[in-house]
This record gives C-alpha cells, sequence and structure tokens, in this order.
C-alpha cells in the first residue's frame, strides 16, 4: 500500500455555531459547554444550571456578537478553517486533507467513524491549539482514542515554539509594525483559563509564555516592547492573571497610547479575536485615550499554511 497516498490529514479547530442566530449559539454551546474536559464541575450540578439558565441568557448576547463578525460565506472560524485546509491540501497533495470541528459541524467525531468505514487507516490530526492545554487539545485527544482504535494515528499536540510557525507569526508582526509604527507597544493576547486548572498541572500557562517569548525574540522586540494577558474570561472563578483588559488599563494608566494586540493562540480568527479584541478591547481602550490595532491572525496565509504543512510531515515522519 502506498502509506503518503493512504494518509488522511484532518485539521481541527474549535467549532462554532452554524448561523449567528440565538437557537443556533445555544446548540452550540450546549454541546461546547457539556464538555467535562472544557467545564469540570459535576454533571448532575452543572447541566440544570447550563440548559436553566446560562444558555438562556447567553445564547442571544452572543448571536449580536457573532452577527457583528459574520461573514458572508459563514462564521469567521469556520471559513478560515476551510480556506487554510485547502491551502494545506495544496501543500500535501499526496494526503486528503480534511477541516473538522470538536463542537458543532463538521463534527470530528462523524468524520472519524466515516474514515473508519472508508477503510482509512493512517491518520495525522492537528488540533489547530498551538498551546496544549486539557480544556482544548485533550478533548480532540479523548474523541481521536475513542473512535480510531486500531488505526495508525499520529496527534500533534502541541506547536507552540515550532520554529517555522513561530517566524511565521514574527513575520506578519513584523509587517505589521513596518506599516504602522514600530515604537508601538505589541501585547500578546492568549485564551484564558481558570487558575485551578493550571494549579492542577495543565501546562497552558507555561507552553503560551513560551510562545510569547520565542515570537518576541524571532520579531526583534526587547523585553519592555511587549507584554502578554489573557482574554476571554467565563463566570465567577478566578483566571489567569493578567487579563487582557486589565493589562491595557495598566498600559493606559502608565502612558502608553499605542497598542498594537496580536493573538497567538488562535489559528484563525474568530469571534473572541474580531469581537471581544479588535472591536470591544479597542473601544475600551479609546475610552482610555489610546489607540488599539489589532493584528489578525494567521489565517489561510500561505506562510501559515507552509509552517504546518511542515509540521505534520515531520509528526508523520515524512521530513522534507
Amino acid at each position: 500500500m502506498d502509506t503518503d497516498a493512504a494518509t488522511t490529514l484532518l485539521v481541527v479547530n474549535l467549532g462554532t455555531p452554524e448561523a449567528p442566530t440565538a437557537p443556533a449559539v445555544r446548540r452550540y454551546l450546549a454541546e461546547f459547554l457539556g464538555d467535562p474536559r472544557v467545564v469540570s464541575i459535576p454533571a448532575i450540578l452543572w447541566k440544570p444550571l447550563l440548559h436553566g439558565l446560562i444558555l438562556p441568557l447567553r445564547g442571544p448576547r452572543s448571536a449580536a456578537n457573532y452577527a457583528k463578525v459574520w461573514l458572508p460565506e459563514g462564521s469567521p472560524l469556520m471559513v478560515y478553517t476551510r480556506r487554510l485546509a485547502e491551502r494545506m491540501q495544496a501543500a500535501i497533495p499526496e494526503w486528503k486533507v480534511l477541516p473538522a470541528m470538536r463542537y458543532g459541524e463538521p463534527a470530528l467525531r462523524r468524520l472519524l467513524r466515516d474514515l473508519r468505514q472508508e477503510g482509512v487507516r493512517r491518520l495525522v490530526i492537528l488540533p489547530l491549539y498551538p498551546q496544549y492545554s486539557t480544556t482544548t487539545t485533550a478533548s480532540v485527544a479523548d474523541v481521536v482514542a475513542a473512535e480510531t482504535q486500531g488505526m495508525d494515528v499520529t496527534l500533534i499536540e502541541d506547536y507552540s515554539v515550532d520554529p517555522a510557525w513561530v517566524e511565521a507569526m514574527a513575520a506578519t508582526i513584523r509587517s505589521h509594525r513596518q506599516q504602522g509604527g514600530s515604537g508601538r507597544h505589541l501585547l500578546f493576547s492568549f485564551h484564558g483559563l481558570p487558575q485551578r486548572v493550571a494549579d492542577n498541572g495543565d501546562p497552558y500557562p507555561q507552553r503560551c509564555v513560551a510562545s510569547a517569548e520565542a515570537i518576541a525574540a524571532s520579531a526583534g522586540l526587547e523585553p519592555g516592547q511587549w507584554s502578554m494577558a489573557y482574554q476571554s474570561r467565563f463566570g465567577r472563578e478566578r483566571w489567569l492573571e493578567p487579563s487582557t483588559q486589565g493589562e491595557l488599563d495598566r498600559l493606559a494608566a502608565a502612558g502608553v497610547r499605542e497598542v498594537d494586540v496580536v493573538c497567538p493562540g488562535f489559528a484563525v480568527d474568530c469571534i473572541e479575536t474580531l469581537e471581544e479584541v479588535a472591536l470591544g478591547l479597542a473601544e475600551h481602550f479609546e475610552s482610555k485615550g489610546g489607540q488599539l490595532r489589532y493584528i489578525p491572525c494567521l489565517n489561510d496565509a500561505p506562510e501559515h499554511a507552509a509552517a504546518l504543512a511542515r509540521l505534520v510531515r515531520c509528526a508523520a515522519g515524512k521530513v522534507e
């Protein structure tokens, strides 16, 4: 058998509602927030709260936020993930490359079952989470382990300091700073995580620090020219510090008036980057007398696809 020709690569992202409507958002959030990897509260306590209070309240609000950034072709996360998979397919023509979502459609679990029925035996799985966490990558691993018995599977758990990805991130930062002024402070904003999860051994914060340090060094930034923070908090428990909004407030209080924000924890743009950062936090920082410029994710840039294509080929033992 031609091993390369029999290989399927699944490019897995988090997921997204199918439409910017309250019912669609509730369906998506019910699956996402119902995953014990995401919310570890016992189901007997969490499910009534989730379905009785959180989804009815959060659904309409989240739908309105999705509507602000929805593209003509659909959800930004879905659009850019598909485009990225297409570019990776062009870069690895000997493999079959498919996009998949951990929550929502195209559902990872269903795709894995379909591939088993089709007789596919060689799989490479790339979760589009550069920094490993038990709340994200491990949830993908759970589904893969349950659905791929007897298959030859390579799961890429982390690429937080992969040289090609780091350089792609640094290159887009350098490009934007050349266009808009290199004197601006650069803020790395990563998705947040409850402090409790980190205290229990999740290595995510350390992976985020490693990414920020590697990218800053590659971009030629001195320590005083950048900082990092965590966004997208949910609930009332303590989360990783500093928060992105809190760091912006600190910068404003210190007299910093121009800030670039980049989000290296997100492979492609989504509601957290476009609505929360580029719109919401930009407006907040402006109210403090500053100007926030958002640097988009790598999305389907050729350099991003090339870096990830090399990553998966190396992981599969196909070093170029």
